[in-house]
């Protein structure tokens, strides 16, 4: 399951953005919690990566460019604290259950669930969250921007 986990990261964590809020608020929340690890990064940062040049895959014709492009923000949470871990994942399913999130994908397997969703307004997707979960251990992944439901397209069938 940590294999499935770490490929769809990799994969989605470059093809879509999120919203601006809900990684800021769950990020200052938890970021100074015991036995958690955080990162951000943040809206300057990508405004310096917006100015490099076009990037590709080695295997793939598969421009990267326009999806980073489009990133304002990213946050992780990765906690192995159990008390941190359930408030985490309580925050992140009453936040996803408020009618604003669609489920893209549940996996579970020996004990894990992994939950990826996305928020859209009209044909823009605004908010990307994944939620995996293990026992006492969590990971939260947002990301924050604006990319077209076209420009995803793209981006997962390798164009």
């Amino acid at each position: 399951m940590k294999k499935i986990t770490t490929i769809l990261l990799a994969a989605l964590a470059l093809a879509i953005p999120a919203s601006a809020q809900v990684g800021k608020n769950i990020y200052k929340k938890y970021s100074d919690s015991e036995d958690i690890e955080a990162v951000y990064i943040s809206p300057a940062m990508f405004r310096l990566i917006k100015k490099l040049p076009d990037m590709d895959f080695y295997d793939k014709n598969l421009n990267m460019t326009s999806a980073v492009k489009s990133l304002d923000g990213l946050y992780i949470i990765d906690s192995d604290n159990a008390t941190v871990t359930e408030s985490l994942r309580q925050d992140v399913e009453k936040l996803i259950s408020n009618g604003s999130y669609e489920l893209l994908m549940e996996a579970k397997e020996d004990g894990e669930t992994v939950r990826i969703c996305t928020c859209a307004k009209d044909d823009i997707i605004t908010s990307f969250i994944l939620l995996a979960v293990e026992c006492e251990e969590c990971d939260f992944i947002c990301i924050e921007g604006k990319m077209s439901r076209e420009q995803v397209e793209k981006l997962m069938a390798g164009e």
